[in-house]
């Protein structure tokens, strides 16, 4: 899939890796179930392989990580990118140092049911257990050991050394004739060869010695057909996924070659060895979609350089066509999950249309109680108002006199006296009193500080007739004109009393800051 692989990032790689650096995950096709959208590498997009988490969140395989990071300066997270390109942030850097082994997910993986995909094998078990029967697959293709070129089945390796194997050969002591495994007798002048003394050919020594050397390597298992390649487990999965087109050609290859083995024997080929037969044969094996059957330099699986032309566009058609099987049944099962994406998506509108009914509901309760709270203000402020005037009304209650006799206390005078020299309060007006229960109501208005004539000097004392509740009953006895307003304007003494006699403690007018002026009305 090589949308999903390294080399596709948007910026070109410092170097290419070499032909066992194929970063890839587990193939998809190897689980029972589809996997879910967090098993998946958000690079390669096959399943994590010792799945790491970076701290944007994303998950991506160890070696594809490393393969991004190295070749890559200033590497950003693919996922982020296309998530919302206008967010990213320090945490889409990529870094292995930033990255921590998600072992929860890797748990999760491990226990994932899968199959082997090689054709004829039935193992199915956990994904821990996969690697381990992929070494031991009775049903792999491997290459024979001995350098001959041919890839069989891992159960028909020893068949094929003792019968088919080209470079398995003895030596004959008389003649020094090389013979096959397979013969058992040799004609050397006139008489049976029976010793023979098994020998190594130039090419089984180099195999035997390349052997030697990467004792700690594991083959491919399309080794039995001629592929050479050689590595870890995990490169060798690497290979096998990305090699499949070379791997098919090295098997159709094979196959020809048994068939013309047995017409040399004499032995009438059997009508399923044709190429034709071989060819369905081969339609069987499980090809990833995508992968193309053009031969990577650096995955190049033949030991030799033949070729087969003539094989390849047979074997391309038939690869084609797999490919193309493959692929409607991968649209089908995406257009089922388009479908039930559609259903989930009409679902979600209806609950936001159904939010937005709710919140439309919810809008105009909260105006109804907005409205019910502001008449209920208005309501405190009018009871407020009511109590302060009864509060009013029950003080002057109080301190109201009746009898034409008012005795006024004014407290604080030192306060007061320099609140009316600086003009902060100039006056004060006492509460107001009658001159009987039902007489005229008056005040009395007092400049501390004095006025007119006795500003500064003097003391002033106004009298002042107010508007009462019950003028309309009594007779008007004053010069002054009835009042309209509240009270008349205020007519007495500027210079009732010096400030200096206020002032002095001979006198005591003022006693613990505390001055008292008493009024008394005559109305006869």
């Amino acid at each position: 899939m090589a949308e999903n692989s390294p080399r596709s990032l948007q910026d070109p790689p410092g170097s290419a890796p070499d032909e066992n650096e194929f970063p890839f995950g587990y193939p998809t096709s190897i689980c029972e179930d589809v996997p879910g959208q967090k098993f998946l590498c958000s690079n390669c997009n096959n399943i994590l392989k010792k799945a790491l988490q970076t701290l944007c969140g994303h998950r991506y395989c160890s070696a594809c990580l490393t393969w991004i990071v190295r070749n890559n300066k200033n590497a950003i997270c693919q996922k982020c990118k296309e998530e919302d390109p206008n967010t990213l942030g320090e945490e889409s850097l990529l870094a292995e140092e930033r990255a921590f082994g998600d072992a929860a997910i890797n748990k999760e993986i491990s226990e994932l049911r899968v199959h082997c995909v090689t054709l004829g094998c039935s193992w199915s078990g956990i994904m821990k257990d996969f690697e381990e029967h992929q070494s031991l697959c009775e049903y792999a293709l491997i290459p024979c050991h001995t350098g001959c070129g041919h890839v069989v089945m891992r159960r028909k390796l020893a068949d094929h050394l003792e019968n088919g194997c080209a470079n398995n050969v003895t030596v004959c002591q008389q003649c020094q004739c090389s013979l096959a495994s397979s013969e058992c007798q040799h004609s050397c002048e006139g008489s049976l060869c029976k010793e023979q003394k098994p020998v190594q050919t130039e090419a089984a020594s180099k195999e035997k010695s390349h052997s030697t050397s990467s004792s700690n390597k594991d083959g491919c298992c399309f080794s039995e057909v001629g592929c050479a390649f050689r590595g870890s487990k995990e490169k060798i999965q690497e290979h096998e996924n990305s090699a499949v087109g070379a791997h098919m050609l090295l098997l159709l290859q094979h196959m020809r070659q048994l068939q013309g083995t047995l017409c040399s024997k004499g032995f009438s080929p059997r009508p399923e060895l044709n190429l034709k037969s071989a060819g369905k044969s081969i339609c069987h094996l499980q090809i990833p979609a995508g992968l193309q059957l053009s031969r990577d330099p650096e995955m190049d699986c033949f030991p030799g350089s033949s070729s087969v032309p003539e094989d390849e566009s047979v074997l391309q058609q038939l690869v084609r066509e797999k490919v193309i099987s493959e692929l409607e049944n991968k649209l089908h099962v995406f257009e089922n999950i388009v479908a039930v994406l559609n259903k989930e998506v009409e679902s979600s509108n209806l609950e936001i249309l159904a939010f937005r009914r709710q919140s439309e509901l919810d809008q105009n309760i909260i105006r109804g109680l907005e409205l019910k709270i502001a008449e209920l203000h208005r309501c405190l402020t009018q009871k407020d108002a009511g109590l302060s005037s009864l509060h009013k009304s029950l003080l002057f209650s109080e301190q109201a006199s009746y009898d034409g006799i008012f005795l006024w206390k004014i407290t604080e005078v030192a306060r007061k006296l320099q609140d009316s020299v600086t003009g902060r309060t100039v006056s004060l007006y006492s509460p107001a009193f009658y001159t009987a229960k039902y007489g005229y109501k008056v005040c009395l208005r007092v400049y501390l500080n004095g006025d007119g004539t006795g500003k500064g000097t003097h003391m002033s004392l106004f009298f002042v007739v107010m508007k009462g509740d019950y003028d309309a009953l009594l007779p008007w006895p004053f010069r002054h004109k009835r009042p309209v307003n509240d009270m008349n304007v205020a007519s007495g003494c500027p210079m009732f009393l010096p400030l200096a006699k206020l002032q002095s403690p001979k006198h005591a007018y003022v006693r613990e800051d505390t001055l008292f002026l008493k009024c008394i009305i005559e109305t006869n």
